[in-house]
């Protein structure tokens, strides 16, 4: 990464130019929800002319958006295009210079889709499959830094309407509240091409157009005749010529390549599920399941992103199946289907635009809607923070260091409770938002893509290209495979909700299993570490030590206590970072090349030539989706589980050094120092040998604790599977009665003898097909929906107990304030009543809700 100055601005030599630009936000709580949804930007068009006597218009568009980092993302570019071949000129910049918002960022790993360019000088690695990597280990809060590169437009590849989708993703790492959140952000830089040709107002031009539309008209009439011909007396072919039309159809007219064969070789999964080795191995134990949660939550909303364009990709892929369908049995000619194909596509084109625009301004006006409650809310708090210090400066004037000292720590714990909470709770509150807003646009979606197909069947019959019979067969097909199309995603939904489940739960087995062993660990170092204060305290009430060195030995073996245990946190902090970054690069080898495996599989050429049969295309996807769940789901739960024995190996291996470090400090330090004070070697021995049987004791009923609870911890994750196992099959059963029950009421309309036209008829079947699109629920929705729920009935609760703390301290001191007439006595007992208020506060935000409170929310 080189450093440039702001702002940044590269031209391309004079030659006329578009900006090409695009900005990705980085929220505060752009981690949990929406980064992770598939970015939908804005398209910015880069226009390309065959003539050389021209100015090109220029088309200049920049967005970019504040967050609450302040961290911005930016993929800029300037793009050459009167040379030969066109250069692109493009800047990526990190911006951390926001002095309100902006805090050091660490582990920054940049991605650069560079698919379609030639790159000619840059400092990052390329990879295979059209990605640059740029690692940084730090960048400081205030500073901003860039990567320039120029890059070659493939001029062979080139073609009108070519879409050129380039993204740039970073993560990094933002250290908040004693935890470490990974973060995502996605700039997207897009490039259309559109060929425009200059026509120069000559006749000889004219002269020649006239005489290549004879010849053309010729060529035309000849071969309709000539397929007449062969369609009357050589009904023989059929079968060959079957061939014939299908060969062209596959190597004239390829279907769009398919969304399963481009997935991104660093895709976010991979990255985001480093996260859990992170919450193994450095979240604090209480802490471990709420970062697994909101862990959970990312993945279920990745998943449906990715369930998304899946159904959207399958549903175009069978459209054009469809068509090609008709040309194989004669229904449709070949260039009428290359026309209506065409035509769906530019329509598709046009509808994922709109929807992404849509997506920007939804993204854009939520981020601000969220910004300006976050600022009010934390300007209140800090006010009120602000309130309370000044009240409990004047009242520490008036008492002593002591009492003022433990008053200001609870008050000052109290604010940063406070605040946590006040986050979280804007937390949760944005991540409802943004779920529904993604929700929304994604049934949006769903319908506009059936509005296509009936509105261009309609415009294709009126025209004449498609024969009523035909029309009406085609209408017919797509309503039945929609069902199957329904059918199949409600299959895939189902089983990536199991198998994350299940992910999630054997997750929270392995963390127990962590919790076991650090709680056995420190059991068994605060046991080595208490005999030897305990070896001290034995030989003074046997008369052996004089009370004058008692206090001293105690001091020393506290500082040796102490340092021993200092060592131990040191070691095994510098120890998970080695073995963090070892299990990481495993781990995404592993991922990586699971994903490679995968996608060979996905990219064995287009749909047509795997079947024409769409309810086989249909099986095909589900089996094949299916079996890489269950196979990346294997292998995600191998390196956990593996992980997590690496983890436990290691703290285990450490705690027996500490221990052994303690009994060489009580046996070689202190037993040394009780000998020099004329304590009896025989009474010592006796002591020592008595410590020994009692670490033994302590160890084998610790081991018996933990085998106890980790066998209680397998048979609650062997019962949450078979749970979950009977919810798949009853979710799949429910949601098949459904779609019975769609397609009979879908079929008793169109049997009622109702005075409909074709029109109406063919907008009913459009309308139908839109509700029942919608027949579904999305994997994340009801959880962030049921955790706002749950967080709504906790503020509510926390409110009210608060209150009763409030009215019982006015109560309080107005019974102080007529019993007790002494100033100072008053102030005594007034701060030991604000202490005591405080701690009473702060138990309330500590303290979970009661079960049968609990109860309520579910």
């Amino acid at each position: 990464f080189s450093a440039v100055p702001l702002p940044l601005l590269i031209q391309a030599s004079e030659a006329p130019h578009h900006l090409l630009t695009s900005a990705a936000s980085d929220d505060q709580w752009s981690h949990s929800v929406f980064t992770l949804i598939p970015s939908w930007t804005k398209k910015i068009l880069f226009r390309r002319e065959s003539s050389v006597n021209h100015k090109l218009p220029e088309d200049v568009s920049s967005m970019s958006v504040s967050s609450r980092f302040g961290i911005t993302l930016q993929k800029c570019g300037v793009v050459d295009v009167e040379h030969d071949p066109q250069t692109a000129y493009i800047t990526l910049l990190i911006n951390n210079t926001n002095t309100l918002l902006s805090t050091n960022i660490t582990d920054l790993i940049l991605l650069d889709n560079i698919t379609g360019l030639h790159v000619e000088k840059n400092s990052g690695n390329k990879t295979t499959d059209g990605i640059q990597i740029y690692r940084k280990g730090f960048l400081q809060g205030g500073e901003h830094f860039s990567v320039n590169y120029s890059a070659l437009l493939d001029a062979k590849e080139m073609w009108d309407g070519r879409v050129l989708i380039l993204p740039a993703k970073l993560t990094f790492k933002s250290p908040s509240q004693n935890k470490t959140h990974l973060v995502s952000l996605t700039a997207s830089f897009t490039i259309t091409e559109e060929e425009k040709t200059k026509v120069n107002s000559v006749h000889a031009i004219h002269a020649s157009g006239f005489f290549i539309a004879f010849f053309v008209s010729l060529i035309l009439t000849c071969a309709l005749i000539f397929i007449v011909y062969r369609t009357q007396i050589s009904k023989w072919s059929f079968c060959s010529q079957n061939q014939e039309i299908q060969h062209e159809l596959s190597q004239n007219h390829k279907l769009e390549h398919s969304q399963f064969t481009s997935g991104d070789l660093f895709s976010e999964d991979i990255i985001m599920n480093d996260q859990i080795i992170d919450i193994l191995s450095f979240e604090e134990s209480g802490n471990m399941l709420q970062a697994l949660e909101d862990l959970e939550i990312a993945s279920l909303t990745r998943a449906d992103a990715d369930l998304e364009a899946y159904r959207m990709q399958i549903c175009k892929e069978v459209i054009a199946m469809m068509l090609k369908n008709l040309v194989l049995s004669h229904s449709l000619f070949p260039h009428v289907e290359k026309r209506i194909s065409s035509v769906f596509k530019k329509q598709f084109l046009a509808m994922e635009k709109e929807i992404q625009e849509e997506y920007e301004r939804k993204m854009v006006a939520l981020t601000a809607e969220s910004n300006l409650e976050t600022r009010k809310k934390m300007e209140a708090q800090h006010q009120k923070e602000k309130n309370a210090n000044e009240e409990a400066e004047e009242l520490m004037k008036k008492m002593n260091e002591k009492p003022a000292v433990e008053y200001r720590s609870l008050l000052d714990r109290l604010h940063r409770l406070e605040q946590d909470h006040l986050k979280r709770f804007l937390l949760v509150k944005q991540e409802e938002h943004f779920a529904n807003a993604y929700r929304q646009l994604a049934v949006t979606q769903r319908k506009e893509l059936h509005n296509i197909f009936f509105t261009q069947l309609t415009n294709a019959t009126f025209k004449g290209e498609l024969k009523l019979e035909a029309a009406k067969t085609l209408m017919e097909d797509y309503s039945k495979i929609q069902g199957d199309i329904e059918e199949l995603m409600d299959f895939l939904q189902a089983s990536k909700k199991y198998h994350l489940n299940r992910r999630f739960a054997y997750r929270v087995y392995l963390i127990n299993n962590i919790q076991l062993r650090d709680s056995q660990a420190s059991a068994l170092i605060n046991a080595a570490a208490t005999q030897i204060s305990s070896l001290i305290n034995k030989m003074e009430r046997a008369g052996h030590l004089p009370e004058s060195h008692l206090e001293v030995l105690l001091d020393q073996a506290e500082a040796e206590i102490n340092s021993v245990k200092q060592k131990f946190d040191h070691d095994l902090k510098q120890e998970k970072q080695k073995l963090r970054q070892k299990l990481i690069t495993k781990r995404r080898q592993e991922m990586l090349q699971k994903k490679e495996q995968q996608k060979e599989q996905l990219s064995h050429g287009d749909p047509f030539k795997i079947t024409k049969e769409v309810t086989h295309y249909l099986s095909h996807w589900k089996n094949l989706l299916n079996d890489h769940t269950i196979g990346f789901e294997e292998l995600i739960e191998k390196l956990d589980n593996e992980a997590t024995e690496e983890l436990e190996e290691l703290l285990f291996s450490l705690t027996e050094k500490t221990v052994e470090e303690l009994k060489r400090v009580q046996y070689g330090v202190f037993v040394q120092e009780l000998v020099k004070l004329s304590v009896p070697k025989m009474f010592l021995l006796e002591a020592v040998e008595e410590h020994k049987k009692e670490m033994i004791v302590k160890h084998e009923q610790l081991e018996r604790e933990e085998c106890d609870k980790s066998t209680a911890a397998e048979e609650l994750l062997q019962l949450t599977r078979q749970n979950l196992s009977q919810e798949l099959e009853t979710s799949l059963l429910e949601q098949k009665k459904l779609r019975s029950w769609e397609q009979s009421v879908f079929m008793q309309l169109l049997s009622l003898p109702l005075s409909l036209s074709e029109e109406e008829m063919l907008r009913m079947r459009q309308e139908l097909h839109c509700c029942f699109s919608q027949v579904d629920s999305s994997l994340a929705w009801p959880k962030i929906r049921a955790r706002a729920l749950l967080q709504d009935f906790e503020v509510e609760w926390r409110d009210t107990e608060l209150l009763k703390v409030d009215q019982n301290l006015a109560l309080t001191n107005k019974q102080l304030h007529s019993k007790v007439k002494k100033a100072g006595s008053r102030n005594r007992n007034k701060i030991d009543i604000l202490k005591k208020s405080l701690q009473d506060k702060i138990l309330i935000y500590e303290d979970a809700m009661k079960g049968e409170n609990l109860d309520k929310v579910s």
